[in-house]
């Protein structure tokens, strides 16, 4: 076939033959894992988006708004079983070992599967950067959105979708806020109070008021029914107490979103407000940001994840007995087992503050590339 690249080849026979195989089956297996996330997504939700009064088109809105989270953590699984299964089935037939017999090289043979698995790599960064973050906050406002109709007819507006005991330290700009509630579907404070502090934390500034929000109009925060006052910081005297009714802020610059995000568990956040969250608990060196950081840099390591799962299912599929293919797709659940073995080991070690997080979040990925090098050597 003369030298180059094994990618730069043209399509011959046996390339459409794997090709027409793999990918309907990859196809066939990427629907029902979708669907079964579905199953299991309406089950957790369906009695409340009911309860809350959705009918039957707010449904099917949802199911199509979630479905694009799950393209991402179904694709690694649905690559392994595909893969394994095909050419396993391939290999029993013997048509492997023929094309080889003939003088196709191993490389030339699989170079169409790995040329997929690139651009899957691909596909994986672009789901996880920009699809499925928009997914995962489109579902949850959807869901907000059911909720606050519901509470609507029996609670005042300044408790619909209320978050209490909002707490929120900002170390770069030396303030300390404090919400009695926060409600997500007026935008607004209650129960505010924001302290304002030297370089030693000693309190400067003071501002209570009744309300408060976010306003872009102003470049920065209002304020309802309250009172700034001043004190001494090397006494904490109280120099001044000034009322208002209303008052602009625009040095307060904090995002009311990264507030209410504090302290939500890491699987629930999008790839978007987890580096929100890993860059605000960067600056002041907080433990609490591990596991969002585990998270955090799993997801950009899971863009590998498809070159490492066909590094595995190759040697795997074509190497040993001749099997019904179907044993394959069972090597997948053992696979995935040492996985997320590798994966709760990776992360206990950055909780206790062993290892770092971006190495943790590569851990299992390293681990797992390390097994696909051992069975190519195998394989040869």
């Amino acid at each position: 076939m003369g030298g180059g690249p094994a990618f730069l080849f043209p399509l011959n026979t046996f390339d459409r033959h794997l090709l027409r195989e793999w990918l309907t089956f990859l196809a066939l297996v990427l629907v029902l894992m979708c669907g079964l996330l579905l199953v299991q997504v309406m089950y957790s939700d369906f009695r409340d988006l009911r309860d809350a009064g959705a009918g039957a088109g707010d449904l099917g809105v949802y199911i199509l708004v979630a479905i694009p989270s799950f393209l991402a953590l179904t694709l690694p699984i649905v690559l392994l079983v595909s893969t394994l299964f095909v050419l396993g089935k391939l290999h029993k037939a013997n048509e492997l070992t023929a094309m080889r017999a003939a003088g196709v090289g191993f490389g030339r043979l699989m170079a169409r599967i790995w040329i997929v698995g690139l651009l899957c790599c691909a596909l994986s960064w672009w789901l996880n950067a920009s699809v499925v973050p928009w997914s995962v906050e489109e579902t949850r406002l959807i869901k907000e959105g059911f909720q606050f109709r519901k509470q609507a007819q029996t609670v005042p507006q300044d408790r619909i979708g209320a978050i209490f005991s909002v707490g929120f330290d900002n170390p770069d700009s030396r303030r300390m806020w404090f919400f009695d509630r926060y409600s997500k579907f007026t935008n607004r404070a209650y129960g505010v109070s924001v302290t304002e502090m030297d370089v030693r934390r000693r309190e400067t500034n003071r501002v209570v008021a009744a309300q408060a929000w976010y306003d872009g109009s102003a470049h920065g925060w209002v304020f309802r029914d309250g009172r700034e006052m001043r004190f001494n910081p090397e006494t904490g005297e109280n120099l001044s107490a000034d009322p208002f009714s209303e008052k602009a802020f625009p040095r307060f610059q904090e995002d009311p979103q990264l507030m209410l995000l504090i302290d939500r568990r890491p699987i629930d956040l999008s790839f978007t407000e987890l580096r929100q969250l890993v860059d605000y608990y960067s600056r002041e060196n907080n433990p609490k940001s591990v596991p969002y950081a585990v998270r955090f840099y799993g997801l950009v390591a899971d863009i590998l994840g498809p070159l490492i799962v066909i590094a595995i299912a190759i040697p795997f599929a074509v190497s040993g007995v001749r099997v019904n293919p179907a044993v394959g797709v069972s090597k997948s659940i053992g696979l995935f087992f040492l996985y997320f073995v590798l994966k709760n080991l990776a992360e206990s070690l950055a909780t206790k503050e062993i290892i770092d997080p971006g190495l943790a979040a590569w851990l299992p990925d390293i681990g797992m590339s390390c097994l696909a090098v051992v069975l190519f050597i195998r394989l040869r």
